[in-house]
């Protein structure tokens, strides 16, 4: 368990640009009605502010760039969240990041890695996700930046966005994880195999059982490094347990298979920071994906049966 409860700031991107369907911009809104300041209060943390960054209305922009749609403006918000990433370090505090879409993670992640290069440090990295989250500009189906963010934390891709505060790679591919992939597109599938990157698809997950998963990821995780980040993708899980994602995948990862990947993560000690993406509350039943992702925050930050 996590001895030192720091401090914790909430910061809020209600980001959807990264996506083609809408409804992630509406993540924080439905975490703040699932109670999540109460729910991290209630283990005896203490929040030291709670940060809302500004996203422009899709509507209200136009994007001509077909390889990385709204690129100027995700560019502009992720900016701003890596400043407060990297602030938040700076304070001794953990900064917990809510989406929307998981654009968002060029943003933190960048912020993260540069306070700690600052410091010759290494970050990890744990990218729970039902997808890889590696296409680039060139080769992306969609143009959708919520399915490049990894390549560009890696240095692939677009200048700009794959060195956000000067973080250029933000993270070593043999830090990486990614745990729950299963969703992956052609050429996507050749380069993360070349990207020397740690994948656990469903089927190793299937294989091995989430215990040794958990323990060989935090193992590279932590390899030479000053802590790990966890993004933490809710299209990662099973749709029977989070409904409410627009990219949902069937056979995904379990809630309590989840609930052990950040319960350990928790027991390890050295998690820097946590950011949920890409809720979609109008795909949701009653807001029961936002409730349960609310407790599984809880089990990152320690919280135990007995």
């Amino acid at each position: 368990m996590i001895e030192t409860k720091k401090p914790i700031h909430i910061i809020n991107v209600p980001l959807d640009l990264g996506a083609s369907r809408r409804g992630t911009d509406a993540g924080p809104s439905a975490f703040r009605v699932a109670r999540l300041g109460h729910a991290i209060r209630s283990l005896g943390y203490s929040i030291s502010s709670e940060t809302d960054i500004p996203v422009p209305a899709m509507e209200t922009r136009q994007s001509s760039d077909t390889r990385a749609r709204f690129k100027e403006e995700i560019l502009a918000v992720c900016t701003q969240l890596a400043n407060y990433t990297r602030d938040s370090l700076d304070a001794g505090e953990l900064p917990i990041v809510i989406g929307g879409d998981h654009s968002i993670a060029m943003g933190t992640v960048s912020g993260l890695s540069a306070y700690l290069q600052e410091k010759n440090q290494k970050l990890g990295l744990i990218w729970f996700d039902a997808h890889g989250d590696m296409n680039l500009p060139g080769s992306s189906p969609s143009g959708n930046i919520h399915g490049m963010p990894l390549a560009h934390l890696l240095g692939y891709g677009d200048a700009e966005l794959s060195s956000i505060l000067g973080a250029k790679p933000a993270v070593d591919a043999g830090n990486v994880v990614l745990i729950g992939i299963r969703d992956i597109d052609d050429v996507e599938r050749e380069f993360i195999r070349e990207s020397g990157v740690t994948a656990f698809t469903m089927r190793d997950i299937d294989q091995l059982g989430m215990p040794e998963v958990t323990s060989r990821t935090l193992e590279i995780a932590n390899r030479d490094t000053a802590g790990f980040h966890v993004s933490f993708d809710l299209d990662g899980c099973d749709p029977d347990v989070i409904p409410g994602t627009g990219t949902t995948v069937p056979g995904g990862v379990s809630f309590r298979e989840a609930h052990l990947l950040l319960e350990e993560c928790a027991a390890d000690g050295r998690m820097t920071s946590l950011e949920i993406v890409e809720l979609n509350p109008f795909l949701d039943h009653a807001n029961i994906s936002a409730e349960r992702a609310v407790t599984l925050i809880q089990s990152a930050l320690g919280r135990s049966i007995l």
